[in-house]
């Protein structure tokens, strides 16, 4: 086993995992434990009481986090020609259709999200095997196939976020980083909390959400009182 560090030993010290700390606690605390010497993203991580190989308590959805991400999201819209413009103006990276196309084909996958339309889509079938395994495929579902191609690049930008319970029934998602105000983080993180709170499956029994977690990057996890949500 790995030797903790001097500054992870001070930020552990600092957490105490038998106490369950209300969300607004645990949104100052995770500045205090971040000791890395970069912007350190804050990540929320909701274990829910679903069974996921379930089609019925797969909980998955979008949500607009108030403060955004603090990650710079970069965006290519795969639009026709008379989309190019509304694209650009929305603030899209990268704008086209066959020369990205290709360049996806070629191994190029240097983005975020992708956002396009619904006639486009036939296209991007045969390079489901280099986008969704990244994540990279657009879904309507997620709102990143449609005609609107301004609002989606805009939301995006925004800080728009998608989000999908894993095999484990976890719910992983970023939220912000360590520069934000404490408030900031706990409005992103209420935010998607009460989103998935909307979302559960009417099949699911028992407890929904069976615990949460708040950290940054390198830093001990903070139990977060379910009991809040």
């Amino acid at each position: 086993m790995a030797r903790l560090t001097k500054n992870q030993k001070a930020a552990r010290a600092k957490v105490d995992p038998k106490n369950l700390y209300s969300l607004k606690e645990a949104s100052a605390l995770v500045k205090e434990v971040s000791f890395a010497k970069f912007d350190a993203s804050v990540d929320l991580a909701i274990r829910l009481g679903v069974d996921p190989r379930k089609a019925n308590q797969m909980v998955r959805g979008v949500v607009t986090l108030p403060h955004g991400t603090g990650k710079t999201v970069r965006v290519l819209a795969l639009v026709t020609p008379d989309k190019e413009e509304e694209a650009k103006q929305a603030g899209a990276d990268f704008v086209g259709l066959d020369e990205y196309l290709q360049k996806i084909k070629d191994g190029w996958t240097d983005v975020d999200v992708i956002v396009t339309m619904p006639s486009v889509m036939g296209k991007l079938g045969p390079l489901g095997r280099v986008l969704g395994p990244r994540g990279l495929m657009p879904n309507p579902k997620t709102g990143t196939v449609t005609m609107d191609i301004g609002k989606a690049v805009a939301d995006v930008k925004g800080g728009k976020i998608d989000f999908k319970v894993d095999k484990t029934g976890i719910v992983h998602a970023a939220i912000g980083k360590t520069s934000f105000d404490a408030d900031k983080i706990f409005e992103n993180a209420d935010e998607l909390l009460n989103t998935i709170v909307k979302l559960k499956p009417s099949t699911t029994k028992g407890t929904y959400i069976k615990s949460i977690s708040l950290s940054s990057t390198m830093s001990p996890g903070i139990p977060v009182d379910t009991k809040i949500v």
